[in-house]
């Protein structure tokens, strides 16, 4: 018998609108859903500065991490959704101060728009142990 899909999800982070998880796990691998910039009551950082958006994304992110047994140094990959290239070098910033020492593999990728008006959204692979 297979090992089953583990569903994650943590109150800290907003329940999903759509018909997907904020994380699944299979083993020791987690892979975190897209993660846009709502707060965990429900508010919305769309129309705000790109930073205020980033440093939600990547809370929210975290956030669904460590609810699976992850740190930002157990994090294999990030893929970001950015809508403005000049937002770049904030982005850069903002993931550097949280994610510390820890060099995930990522690829930022340049988007005309996201859903619901955000500027950045970021998903992430993780690894427990």
């Amino acid at each position: 018998m297979s090992d089953p899909i583990e569903r994650i999800a943590t109150p800290a982070v907003p329940t999903p609108a759509g018909h997907y998880s904020q994380a699944t796990a299979w083993r020791d691998l987690v892979f975190v859903s897209g993660q846009l910039g709502p707060r965990s009551d429900g508010s919305h950082t769309a129309g705000e500065p790109f930073e205020v958006q980033a440093r939600q994304v990547l809370t929210n992110l975290l956030a669904i991490l460590a609810e699976a047994g992850c740190g930002p140094e157990r994090v294999l990959r990030c893929t970001a959704y950015i809508v403005g290239v000049e937002n770049w070098p904030v982005f850069n910033r903002v993931y550097a101060e949280m994610f510390g020492a820890a060099k995930p593999a990522r690829t930022v990728v340049p988007v005309a728009a996201l859903n619901h008006g955000y500027l950045v959204e970021v998903e992430a692979i993780g690894a427990r142990g």
